[in-house]
C-alpha cells in the first residue's frame, strides 16, 4: 500500500506568517540619518548655487563674454593660418609650373625693351642718353661696371686657343671665380701661427708710435719663400678633400662631354670603322649610300642572330 500523506497542521503553516511578519525586508525601508544628511547637504548646495546665480550676475555674463572672446579670436586665428597656407601653396604650385629660364628670358626682354625705349625718349628731347643714365649711378659704380665691361670684353676676344699654358691659365681663374674660401679658418690659423712663432721667438711684435702692430720675422723663417717646405705639415680638412675630389670629377665630365660633342661633330660618334683619314672619308661616302639596305644586316650581326 502506499505510504499516507502527511497533513498540515496548524504550527507548520503560522511559521511562514510569523517569518514575514519578523522579516524587515519585506516592508519598506525607512530613511537613515546618513541619507537623511547627504539629502540635506544636496539641497543646501542647490539653494547656494541659485543664490549665488541670482546674487551675482554679472560675473556669469562677464564669464561668458570672455568665453565668446576666446573663441572668436580662436577662429580668427584659424581663418588666418588657413588663407596664409592657401596663399602660400598657390605661390609654390606657380613657382614649380613656371620655368626659370624662360622667366629669366622674359626680365631680359623687358630690360632691353626699357633701355631702348628711355634712348629714344632722350634723343628725340635732345638730350645725352649716356650722361642722363650716368645719374643713377656714383662714379666708383660707374668705374667698376666699366672694368667689368672691359674685362668680358678681352676674355670674349681671348676665347681662340693659344698654347696650353694660355689655356690653363683661362681655366684657373675660371676656377677661382667659384672658389669660397673660408676667411674665418684662415685667420684662426695665421693667428695660432703667430703666436707659435713668439712664443718660440723667430718673431717680435713691434707696436709703432701709431698703435699699430708689425710682425719682425728674426730668422726669416716665418714667411714663406721659394725655398720653404713648412706647406708639407698641412693637414687639410675632409670637407675641402671631398670638394677637391668633387672640382675634379666636374672637370673630368665637362672634357668627356665636350671630347663627345666634337666627335658628334666630326661624325666619330659611333664605332670608329676605318684607319686613316682618307679611309674614314671613303667609309662616310659608302655609308650615304647604301646605310638605308645594309641597316637591317648590321643590326642582325649586332644582336648575334644573323645566319
Amino acid at each position: 500500500m502506499p505510504p499516507a500523506k502527511k497533513r498540515k497542521t496548524a504550527a507548520t503553516t503560522a511559521v511562514p506568517v510569523e517569518a514575514e511578519a519578523t522579516n524587515p525586508s519585506s516592508q519598506s525601508p525607512e530613511p537613515t540619518s546618513t541619507e537623511e544628511n547627504n539629502e540635506s547637504k544636496q539641497q543646501q548646495t542647490t539653494e547656494a548655487e541659485a543664490n549665488t546665480s541670482q546674487t551675482n550676475p554679472e560675473a556669469t555674463s562677464n564669464k561668458a563674454q570672455d568665453r565668446m572672446a576666446r573663441f572668436r579670436a580662436l577662429q580668427a586665428r584659424a581663418k588666418q593660418s588657413s588663407s596664409h597656407n592657401l596663399a602660400e601653396a598657390t605661390k609654390e604650385s606657380q613657382r614649380l609650373a613656371s620655368d626659370p629660364s624662360a622667366l629669366t628670358a622674359i626680365h631680359r626682354k623687358r630690360d632691353v625693351a626699357a633701355h631702348k625705349l628711355l634712348k629714344a625718349e632722350t634723343e628725340e628731347a635732345g638730350d645725352d642718353f649716356e650722361r642722363k643714365r650716368a645719374w643713377d649711378w656714383t662714379a666708383e659704380e660707374s668705374e667698376r661696371w666699366d672694368k667689368r665691361v672691359k674685362k668680358r670684353a678681352a676674355a670674349r676676344d681671348n676665347n681662340a686657343f693659344q698654347d696650353y699654358r694660355g689655356e690653363s691659365n683661362k681655366v684657373y681663374k675660371r676656377q677661382l671665380q667659384n672658389l669660397a674660401p673660408d676667411m674665418e679658418r684662415y685667420e684662426r690659423d695665421k693667428m695660432a701661427a703667430i703666436e707659435k712663432a713668439a712664443a718660440s721667438g723667430g718673431l717680435d711684435i713691434v707696436e709703432t708710435e701709431d698703435g699699430e702692430l708689425i710682425a719682425v720675422d728674426k730668422d726669416g723663417s716665418f714667411y714663406s719663400t721659394a725655398d720653404s717646405t713648412n706647406f708639407i705639415n698641412n693637414k687639410p680638412e675632409k670637407a675641402a678633400v671631398d670638394r677637391l675630389v668633387n672640382d675634379l670629377k666636374k672637370a673630368e665630365e665637362n672634357r668627356l662631354k665636350k671630347r663627345k660633342e666634337r666627335m658628334a661633330e666630326n661624325g666619330d660618334d659611333g664605332d670608329v670603322t676605318y684607319i686613316n683619314e682618307k679611309n674614314k672619308q671613303f667609309n662616310q661616302k659608302l655609308n650615304r649610300f647604301y646605310n638605308k639596305y645594309t641597316a637591317e644586316i648590321r643590326d642582325s650581326f649586332e644582336r648575334g642572330t644573323m645566319i
